[in-house]
């Protein structure tokens, strides 16, 4: 059973992370390059778990106890030694997840599992960074972490079964759903909804409806919680165009990215981080 679980990273995801494993009463260590970041991550973690606490889904007591079990530091090794998992989530960048998979790689006791956050990066090429590539493995989470039911469980090339099997026992005892699948582009997950986004993008660039009846079409008449523009803009339209290009690279021109996101983010329009994308925001 694993009972101590490192966190690398500590942005959106990565504090995320840190709050439903410490919710599921495990010790949680929490790293990233800097103690500002730490404490932006501390700080998103004790946002949510307040509104856990007003929504009468967690008392008081609760919360602080969460978050007295996580730790945080900016020595990585220190951090990492002794954990049982490690779950990495630091951006999507294969060169950045390689260097620090060799790095938990150096710093990590022979026997624990080393996971990786990715949504769409090759599995099996971080475990090829590591000496322990049947150790290492896809734990692919969704924001909101604490809320999102469903982990992405990706087995690499190389990912023996009974990794995979400490993962989905760990995900269950977290409180989460799992699907297992195969190391390939885009894996299920982001491969279906940027088909999905993609389109209905490409239907706005050809001017089929406008942003909002696009939104508000899939919204009630698909019974999606956000419509595809909306989602687009939260996520960073870089982001969107970085996984179509990927995409295109793997399976042609059908996830070819629409011009109008292409100029969006040539234009510096990403979405709700800079204030303007398919919306704008006056946040």
């Amino acid at each position: 059973m694993a009972k101590t679980i490192a966190v690398v990273g500590a942005g959106l995801m990565g504090s995320g992370i840190a709050q439903s494993v410490a919710m599921a009463k495990k010790s949680v260590r929490l790293y990233d390059i800097s103690e500002a970041a730490l404490e932006k991550g501390i700080a998103l973690i004790q946002k949510s778990l307040s509104r856990f606490v007003k929504a009468g889904k967690l008392t008081e007591q609760d919360a602080q106890q969460t978050l007295q079990r996580i730790r945080t530091g900016t020595d990585l090794q220190e951090v990492v030694e002794g954990a049982d998992v490690v779950i990495e989530a630091v951006p999507e960048d294969l060169s950045l997840k390689k260097d620090v998979f060799q790095k938990l790689d150096r710093y990590t006791k022979r026997e624990a599992i080393l996971a990786t956050n990715t949504s769409e990066l090759s599995v099996t090429a971080i475990a090829a960074a590591t000496t322990r590539p049947d150790k290492v493995i896809g734990m692919h989470w969704f924001n909101p972490a604490p809320v999102m039911k469903l982990i992405e469980i990706v087995k690499g090339e190389t990912t023996s079964e009974e990794t995979v099997a400490v993962i989905q026992q760990l995900s269950e005892e977290i409180g989460k759903e799992t699907v297992i699948v195969k190391d390939r582009q885009g894996f299920f997950t982001t491969r279906a909804i940027a088909a999905h986004m993609i389109e209905c993008i490409r239907m706005y660039e050809e001017g089929v409806a406008s942003a909002e009846d696009i939104d508000k079409a899939v919204r009630l008449g698909l019974n999606y919680p956000m419509g595809p523009l909306e989602l687009a803009d939260m996520v960073g339209l870089d982001t969107m165009l970085f996984v179509s290009e990927n995409l295109t690279e793997a399976y042609g021109d059908r996830f070819r990215a629409p011009q109008i996101l292409r100029k969006l983010v040539e234009a510096g329009h990403l979405g709700r981080k800079t204030g303007k994308g398919f919306y704008t925001y006056n946040e």
